[in-house]
């Protein structure tokens, strides 16, 4: 690893355990019912257009009015939406503290600048962040070079000092483009020991 003076995490999947099957699984009997809802009417691609800044009552109404007949559990998505939240991946959040005392924090999401606030009421690692950049609030999603370069930015942050931590291969080919020094999180790596091996921690 070179010099490192910043770590920047994503949220979900990363630090958030964040799931509509959580939700859904409570309004549907079966698990094809829920498959089949969130992989054909409430789909990642509609919920990504609410990550980059179109208002949740809208993206609600526009499906709504395509599929009249899930109305109601449509309207669930962002009505119950902290019932998707797993809570944090603990491994991970919890490193945080220990971070701050070499480096500076921040967070780098695609989420809704709308339900956002939500999960910071809920969880205070957010409050050992220097800053954060929300898809949302930028109305542009990772992978996008420019929510990244918005980032190095707004915070004055050079790429190269920067470790980006994401579990989507795609927004971490693009931190790597950038110069970014980058860490592909899968379920299976164990963070804390990755710092350790590498120096971080």
């Amino acid at each position: 690893m070179k010099k490192l003076k910043n770590i920047i995490f994503d949220f979900g999947g990363v630090l958030i355990d964040w799931n509509p099957v959580y939700l859904y699984r409570k309004v549907f009997k079966t698990e094809e019912e829920v498959k089949y809802f969130l992989e054909n009417i409430c789909r990642y691609d509609w919920n990504l257009l609410q990550d980059k800044g179109r208002p949740l009552a809208e993206g609600t109404r526009l499906l709504q009015d395509k599929f009249p007949e899930y109305s109601e559990e449509i309207a669930q998505y962002y009505g119950r939406w902290e019932e998707m939240l797993g809570g944090t991946y603990e491994k991970n959040t919890k490193l945080i503290r220990p971070l701050k005392e070499k480096y500076k924090i921040y967070g780098l999401t695609n989420w809704s600048a709308e339900t956002l606030p939500l999960a910071m009421k809920l969880y205070d690692f957010f409050q050992d962040m220097e800053g954060i950049v929300v898809s949302g609030e930028e109305k542009i999603v990772k992978p996008d070079r420019r929510l990244y370069e918005i980032l190095l930015e707004r915070y004055g942050l050079r790429a190269e000092e920067s470790l980006f931590i994401d579990d989507n291969a795609a927004n971490i080919e693009t931190a790597r483009t950038l110069g970014f020094q980058v860490v592909h999180f899968t379920g299976d790596l164990n963070l804390e020991q990755f710092f350790y091996q590498n120096g971080i921690l």
